[in-house]
């Protein structure tokens, strides 16, 4: 006989928005059913975050090793045990998962089913001879890997990132399609950590991030020993006696180049075939499905969260689309998604970080606005740690009011965290030069930037006068 569910709130996906919905709803007294048909975690704890900057971790500490002759110490790494790396990994990816497994989450009050789940109506899905009848839904399945159709790539063994955290022999040659974060962050990795390694891009690498601070990162791939292939368009693969052969083509010049394995970083794809979507009455296309401000869907009892809703695909964004569904589903409350101040990090070395408009945004949105600027070379704790690559530009109106950040340099995505928050609660310039920061540090940086504000009115003239005019009295 089928078995008929009817809790408060059904998710479908136990990724990390997911995962946070179901949590935060059971524990504030709410009826959970939770399903997942592959890896609770998902994406991140799995395929991404955790295991690539794992990875990065490893790559750097090797890098460290190979420094000569800084502040005179001689560097000697003699060997690198990749089989020993990837176990590290996986072992990281082991001590994070009993955060997100089923047993916690049934501890908590959860119903997790395991298995594909159907929309069969508005109103209800099924899943493994199981109706669910569920006062409100959340999709949050995520996304996966895009594999582009180049002529020949089912030829040949090929990597993504849901892959290539399997290996334990260190690729002799690692070819890599594509220049986004993914592609930039693993390549820098295995490279760090011994491999040879080439990035081929349609266009420029990280196009999304100030193109100052990604001259940086390309210099450092350069200096690594990375070899980059901008405005390269990738036409086909064969198979080789290496592994595989990839034809380009660069300047209207056709080439090849063989190597061992192939990664394809080419971007992500939303999670929708097969969930009966068009059943329940929910709009989506190739860039996820469609979501209002409150993250509902054209079906007003159906919500999405995470990659799946076609907005920042990040994790601190799912965790942030929980809380909004959280308010409006169980407290009914008027909640709406702002992504002014969503920050968005590359852990490359250095990293590169962005919080609100960048340049390019503030020109193309036809904005007033000046660019602040400070220096890692002017910073004395990089002076002392001899690692001043790296600037932060910090975008304000002339009134003070902070549009957005960019920063590449040695902990960038945890010194940027101040102009998010400054971003999130509308305060002004004066309010970073207000601030007392400990010296010497790294994120100094921050108040030096806003210092710049006032620079020309505190150094002018004006001020000048109005100082030897006040010196009259004494």
């Amino acid at each position: 006989m089928n078995e008929i569910l009817t809790p408060d709130l059904c998710v479908l996906g136990g990724g990390s928005a997911g995962l946070s919905i179901a949590a935060g709803a059971v524990q504030m007294g709410a009826s959970v059913v939770l399903i997942e048909n592959h890896k609770m975690g998902g994406d991140c704890l799995n395929y991404g975050c955790v295991p690539s900057k794992t990875l990065l971790a490893a790559g750097k500490k090797a890098k460290a090793f190979q420094a000569t002759n800084s502040m005179g110490i001689e560097g000697n790494l003699s060997h690198i045990e990749f089989a020993q790396v990837m176990a590290h990994v996986k072992g990281v990816i082991a001590t994070i998962e009993p955060h997100d497994s089923q047993e916690r989450f049934e501890g908590l009050g959860v119903t997790v089913l395991r298995g594909s789940g159907r929309f069969t109506g508005r109103k209800e899905l099924e899943i493994d001879g199981k109706t669910v009848r569920a006062r409100r839904f959340v999709v949050a399945t995520g996304s996966s890997a895009f594999v582009p159709p180049i002529p020949g790539l089912d030829q040949i063994s090929h990597l993504t990132n849901e892959s290539i955290f399997d290996l334990d022999e260190l690729p002799k040659k690692l070819l890599v399609v594509g220049g986004g974060p993914i592609g930039c962050e693993l390549a820098q990795a295995f490279r760090h950590l011994g491999a040879d390694v080439a990035v081929f891009e349609m266009f420029s690498i990280m196009p999304k991030n100030d193109p100052e601070a990604v001259e940086i990162v390309r210099q450092s791939l350069l200096d690594d020993g990375v070899e980059v292939f901008e405005n390269a368009k990738v036409s086909g693969f064969a198979k080789s006696s290496m592994g595989a052969t990839i034809s380009f083509e660069k300047g209207g010049i056709e080439q090849t180049m063989d190597g061992s394995h192939v990664l394809i970083a080419t971007g992500r794809k939303p999670s929708v075939d097969g969930l009966g979507l068009e059943e329940a009455g929910v709009d989506y296309d190739r860039r996820g499905i469609a979501v209002d401000k409150g993250l509902r869907t054209s079906n007003r009892k159906i919500y999405a969260a995470g990659d799946v809703a076609g907005s920042y695909q990040f994790t601190h964004v799912a965790g942030y689309h929980a809380g909004i569904i959280v308010r409006s589903a169980l407290f009914r409350l008027p909640a709406k998604v702002d992504y002014k101040a969503v920050p968005w990090v590359t852990y490359t070395s250095p990293e590169v970080a962005n919080v609100g408009l960048t340049e390019a945004d503030a020109k193309e949105q036809s904005l007033d606005y000046q660019v602040l600027r400070a220096d890692f070379s002017g910073n004395d704790r990089a002076v002392a740690e001899k690692d001043t690559v790296g600037f932060l530009k910090v975008l304000v109106t002339a009134k003070g009011k902070v549009l957005g950040a960019s920063m590449v340099g040695t902990n960038a995505g945890e010194i940027i965290q101040v102009w998010a928050l400054a971003i999130t609660n509308k305060l002004k310039i004066s309010a970073m030069t207000s601030m007392i920061a400990p010296y010497p540090t790294r994120g100094e940086i921050n108040k030096r930037a806003a210092g710049a504000f006032y620079t020309p009115k505190l150094f002018s003239e004006k001020t000048k006068k109005v100082v030897r005019f006040l010196a009259r009295f004494g």
